[in-house]
């Protein structure tokens, strides 16, 4: 074989342990997940049953589609619970360890607060945190490189869409300071 040819393996030094402890199996998270699909999908049946899912003398109703697909969801839901209950291969498989978990929560728990923090900070000041954070958190860049990039990606983002489009984004007190 050529040198060139050999297959180059990269490991990832932050991988999760083979030994890392599982939180969840994979039928208790298949339960669970039919189960809020279920009562999703009959709160939508609900709402749109309310609404009208008839047929009115121009065409169907506001729900009348909806609700159909709110009895699809909740239909397809009950067949995965069935055979979430009926499976038991499900409960010796681990869904997540806890190193994967904390994994998943470095980048959900930071973009859930982004979310809260837009509505104060406003989306421009908020997504130059969230960048600038995940980059020096979980990318390790150094500060002035995730600074540095932070404010070049909000400032073209407010270029985008406050100078270019005129779209109306979520805005806090700094772009009130500029008159935005």
């Amino acid at each position: 074989m050529a040198e060139s040819e050999k297959e180059i393996v990269v490991e990832d030094p932050n991988a999760p342990a083979e030994d890392s402890p599982g939180v969840a199996n994979t039928r208790t998270v298949d339960i669970v997940v039919s189960l809020l699909l279920i009562a999703f999908a009959g709160l939508m049946a609900f709402d749109n049953w309310r609404t009208g899912m008839g047929w009115a003398p121009d065409g169907p109703k506001a729900g009348y589609f909806p609700f159909y697909l709110s009895m699809i969801l909740g239909g397809a839901s009950l067949y995965g619970l069935l055979a979430a209950f009926l499976e038991r291969a499900g409960a010796q498989r681990v869904f997540v360890n806890r190193d994967q978990l904390r994994r998943v929560m470095q980048v959900f728990v930071p973009t859930c607060l982004f979310c809260l923090v837009t509505q104060w900070l406003g989306l421009y000041v908020a997504s130059f945190l969230l960048v600038a954070g995940f980059m020096r958190v979980i990318g390790r860049i150094a500060w002035w490189k995730s600074l540095l990039t932070s404010f070049i990606f909000a400032l073209a983002m407010f270029v985008t869409f406050d100078v270019a489009f005129d779209v109306l984004m979520p805005k806090g007190p700094i772009e009130a300071l500029f008159g935005h």
